[in-house]
């Protein structure tokens, strides 16, 4: 019996729960992020936002249609993907526009694209849907240059990072892609709503309400235990948990293994 009880004691998986700090009302279409400035970025109305306490800065482009995605790894060149005109606007860090991309108009070789991210040296992740292949697009030149050969599946998620360009595909596996073409396989995971990669080693999904932190290595996920009946969006940042609910933005210290 007690061999048996030691077994089932350590074959569960130890809940991670996060501390309460703060809360914050904010009524939004979408929550983006939060920077190291204590800067919340969000959408509301197709309008891009920027706020912190009595500052506010806004950027809308209503003829480019809808926000599909926003990339924030550098306040000073946020970068803004319309993907029902093919196109993307940067901006500075008030939110004035800086440059503009659209995909359609480039001579001889026009790019259909269904994911963009900031990579390095003044050059935009872009996934071709034209031809199912992950590219480097280059500011100055014009140009892109292709990564990879043609995908075999869907991409239902993607993150970007400098020098990484992260994607799950539609069978849960999860891989990546470097700067100089080079595609790695992490694992894979189960059914999600959303997610955020954190390393090589582990990342964070989202199933309804519930978080839970994935390593690759053991193919475990222990949950997140959090207090929220509504999550509409989450990010770790450091080592804080920020969730963003339909009214308000919560933020806990969690301290991850």
């Amino acid at each position: 019996f007690w061999i048996l009880f030691v077994a089932i004691g350590f074959s569960q998986e130890k809940k991670i729960t996060p501390i309460l700090l703060s809360s914050q009302q904010l009524v939004a279409d979408e929550f983006i992020a939060m920077d190291s400035f204590g800067y919340y970025y969000y959408i509301k109305g197709n309008v891009f936002y920027k706020q912190k306490e009595n500052e506010l800065f806004q950027y809308k482009n209503l003829s480019l249609g809808k926000i599909k995605r926003v990339d924030l790894q550098n306040p000073l060149k946020i970068v803004l993907f319309y993907e029902g005109f093919n196109s993307v606007i940067t901006l500075d860090n008030q939110l004035n526009e800086t440059l503009s991309f659209n995909f359609s108009k480039i001579q001889n070789n026009p790019i259909v694209t269904s994911a963009v991210g900031l990579a390095s040296q003044n050059r935009l992740w872009i996934f071709n849907s034209l031809q199912m292949q992950l590219g480097l697009y280059d500011f100055n030149k014009q140009v892109f240059q292709p990564l990879s050969q043609p995908f075999q599946n869907p991409i239902q998620f993607y993150q970007t990072d400098y020098n990484q360009f992260y994607w799950i595909d539609s069978n849960g596996l999860v891989s990546f892609c470097d700067v100089f073409g080079k595609i790695s396989t992490l694992g894979q995971i189960p059914k999600f709503d959303s997610a955020q990669i954190i390393s090589n080693e582990v990342m964070v999904y989202q199933i309804g309400n519930q978080l839970y932190y994935h390593y690759f290595k053991n193919n475990k996920s222990p949950q997140i235990d959090l207090d929220e009946k509504i999550v509409e969006k989450f990010l770790i940042k450091d080592q804080f948990l920020i969730i963003f609910t339909n009214s308000e933005i919560r933020t806990y210290q969690i301290n991850l293994p």
